[in-house]
């Protein structure tokens, strides 16, 4: 039998501690002689240089880790919220995740983002509760924030004593002879389990006695049905805590599937490139393996395609191996036709694409010095390679180039690895919001596309405004007769590449759009008479109808003493957002609505000025 293999990503805000857990998993796995640590710079998984001076992960990395009978590859993903759409990559390979809290700042709005996705992809997760010694810590109130804030019933593994101090220890919080150091908390967490078992619950109204070991028996049951979620508490730094949650990733998260003799199912996720291997591609194994120099279904070109070398990530030492087997994690070189999010043999088991954060801004770059124009050029594809979210836009007749990014640190990184692997000096402009168009009424697009001969293809499109949020929406109406289906599929392909530029020079959306006419020549038509044709009626029938802009939208949560509602509210009211009346509690305030990205997307920095730090904003894209 081989060993059992687990896929765990390492979630948090940032600056909660990922990578210190990381460091820590290594050396006790005998990996490692000694933990890394993040001030020094000499951490295993954040390897750029980037990230070594700023102390942030910028980009996922994994390694694979014996325990006991088991591997545990973990992948230690960004907490930054600028680098969201690593982590949304990543998401789609996990069995389970830790995500760690800090004791002292509690629940933040990045946390509440990555613990909706979590549970909107059904993926089980720990929570870890790091940075016990601080001043303020406090785990009891973290346990009501995960609660409230979350969704989710925390229940206890292991609990401090001392907690904010430098005598701070952890306590095993079911031994039943130190349920005195709790004795408030347990109350709280004996009456969930026994609401949550109907034969604890009629034991507990028949006034009968309830063992502690017949309480966390039932709590483990639930534990598998995800009605508590496990909760361990520990000081990434000291190492305190870290064997008990080791040992709590392979008790309470799911182990892979390994069905090696089914037909093949893998997803690459990360594509990056090394000074020595070249581009390599990270891929999950979901069914069956993959073979070194093996051949296999290509999803995207519909083909098969021949692989190069296969490898297994140790210490970012990659191996050479045989075959990555189902259930494991390894990378592919040799093979340029793989992209990230490409699907390898069948779809089968392979989880849907979740959005965390949208890029609502654009950016211009552009080379300092006119001869690093085209050097320029092919750095910004190979980083785009590597972060398909950046969407990179060339504009040939302006010389532009154009990426989507979500927020100021992302371009910082960007600009520094320019610099610091392509050699190259580039500008950053001021970023810009991403507006859409949207049609204003009904018109046609008719063009006629039959000169010079040999071509033809002759269209009319009925352009219409679509609901707010439906995308694009196509049909065809036109007969086989007049437009051969092979021509008329060309259209249909064509269609969302017409709408990257509307009339006003932004992507155009919430449209319908009808084939409604047409004409092919037995002689002259080409297919690629129709990919010509489709772009220039749309554009004429655009035209026709007009257009309006679109904003991005955010929807937002505001918590904060109502001593400072006026003074919030008055905020809100000049960035043209719009809320619903607070709701009270204990002297705090919190507050929901939506508001303009353009208005908004530096107001967490304003709150944290006029709240001194203790208001708390949680953005979301709405739309």
């Amino acid at each position: 039998m081989p060993s059992p293999i687990q896929n765990i990503g390492i979630l948090a805000h940032v600056d909660a501690g990922k990578t210190t857990i990381t460091e820590n998993f290594l050396h006790l796995s005998g990996l490692t002689r000694s933990r890394g640590r993040v001030d020094d710079g000499n951490t295993t998984t954040d390897y750029m240089s980037i990230e070594r001076e700023r102390g942030i992960s910028v980009r996922s990395a994994g390694v694979s880790i014996p325990w006991k009978d088991g591997i545990i590859n973990l992948i230690d993903t960004p907490g930054h919220v600028d680098f969201s759409a690593e982590v949304e990559r990543v998401l789609r390979v996990l069995d389970g995740a830790i995500v760690v809290i800090s004791a002292v700042e509690g629940v933040q709005s990045h946390t509440i983002s990555l613990v909706e996705i979590l549970k909107d992809m059904e993926i089980p997760f720990i929570f870890f509760v790091n940075k016990i010694d601080r001043r303020g810590a406090d785990v009891e109130a973290v346990c009501e924030a995960i609660d409230t804030d979350l969704g989710v019933v925390p229940l206890p593994i292991n609990l401090p004593k001392k907690e904010g101090s430098n005598e701070v220890e952890i306590l095993d919080y079911w031994n039943p002879d130190i349920l005195s150091e709790f004795i408030g908390f347990h109350s709280k967490n004996k009456e969930k389990i026994i609401e949550r078992d109907d034969n604890l619950m009629e034991r507990y109204l028949n006034e009968e006695t309830i063992s502690n070991e017949e309480l966390w028996n039932s709590a483990k049951i639930n534990f598998k049905k995800n009605k508590f979620t496990p909760l361990l508490t520990g000081i990434a730094k000291n190492e305190i805590g870290m064997f008990e949650l080791l040992n709590a990733v392979q008790d309470f998260l799911p182990k892979a599937k390994q069905t090696p003799s089914s037909p093949l199912s893998a997803l690459v996720f990360k594509i990056e490139h090394d000074k020595v291997l070249g581009r390599l591609a990270h891929v999950r194994v979901f069914d069956g393996e993959i073979r070194s120099k093996g051949v296999i279904f290509h999803q995207r070109t519909n083909k098969e395609i021949k692989l190069g070398i296969v490898r297994k990530i140790r210490l970012n030492r990659p191996e050479d191996i045989s075959e990555i087997s189902a259930g494991d994690i390894g990378v592919i070189s040799g093979s340029p036709e793989l992209q990230t999010g490409d699907i390898i043999g069948q779809v089968n088991n392979i989880p849907p694409s979740k959005v965390l954060h949208d890029s609502v801004m654009t950016v211009q770059v552009k080379p300092l010095e006119s001869k690093d124009y085209h050097p320029l050029s092919l750095a910004l594809q190979i980083l785009d390679s590597e972060d398909p979210s950046l969407n990179l836009s060339w504009y040939k007749t302006e010389q532009e180039f154009h990426l989507k990014v979500v927020g100021p640190m992302q371009i910082e990184i960007l600009e520094n690895q320019i610099k610091e692997r392509f050699k190259i000096e580039a500008i950053f402009e001021e970023p810009t919001i991403i507006y859409k168009e949207r049609p204003l009424k009904k018109a046609e697009g008719y063009i006629r596309y039959w000169m010079p001969k040999p071509c033809w293809a002759i269209l009319t499109f009925l352009i219409e405004p679509g609901e707010i949020g439906s995308g694009i929406q196509y049909q065809s109406i036109v007969s086989q007769n007049d437009v051969h289906i092979k021509y008329q599929n060309e259209v249909r392909r064509t269609i969302k590449k017409s709408l990257k530029q509307g009339i006003k020079g932004w992507e155009v959306t919430d449209i319908k759009i009808t084939l409604i006419a047409g004409e092919d020549h037995h002689i002259h038509s080409r297919p690629g008479d129709f990919i010509l044709a489709t772009p220039m009626g749309i554009m004429k029938g655009l035209t026709e109808s007009g257009t309006e802009f679109l904003e991005p939208v955010l929807s937002f949560t505001i918590k904060a003493s109502e001593e400072h509602l006026g003074k919030i509210a008055s905020d809100l009211t000049q960035m043209r957002a719009r809320f619903s009346t607070p709701v009270f509690e204990n002297n705090n305030f919190s507050i929901n609505g939506h508001v303009p990205a353009s208005t908004s997307l530096d107001y967490s920095i304003k709150l944290n000025s006029i709240t001194s730090g203790k208001g708390r904003i949680y953005l979301k894209f709405n739309g």
